[in-house]
């Protein structure tokens, strides 16, 4: 079991990938934008941290930028969701330090199997 922070602006979409991943096992933390993300990490220094990539108050892009200068999760894999999908757009996550890039929309049981699958090539179960 893991535990993973998802900052996600929309409560319909939050609510989903809460309710997903906690059938899946794993302890769920949610927050609804990246300023929030940046305040709650250090705190709860989840194992995983998902992020919608347009926000209000802190985009995912910038908060991933601040998530990676606190030296206490700086190593914390990111995963940004989002409905861009353009080259550009995901590349523009991993330049700033995201570990994966998933696109929404997305079957439940996907998100579980990709989030699993990231989990263990970090060897958290």
């Amino acid at each position: 079991m893991a535990r993973i922070l998802i900052a996600e602006d929309e409560r319909d979409i939050r609510d989903l990938i809460e309710i997903t991943l906690k059938f899946a096992g794993h302890e769920v933390h949610k927050v609804a934008n990246g300023a929030e993300a940046v305040e709650k990490a250090p705190e709860l220094l989840p194992d995983l941290i998902m992020m919608d990539v347009r926000m209000p108050r802190m985009s995912g892009y910038e908060a991933c930028v601040a998530l990676k200068n606190i030296d206490s999760i700086k190593d914390i894999p990111i995963v940004f969701l989002s409905a861009k999908g353009q080259d550009a757009e995901i590349e523009a996550g991993l330049d700033v330090g995201a570990y994966e890039y998933i696109l929404k929309p997305f079957a439940p049981d996907d998100l579980t199997k990709r989030i699993g699958e990231i989990l263990k090539q970090f060897n958290i179960e």
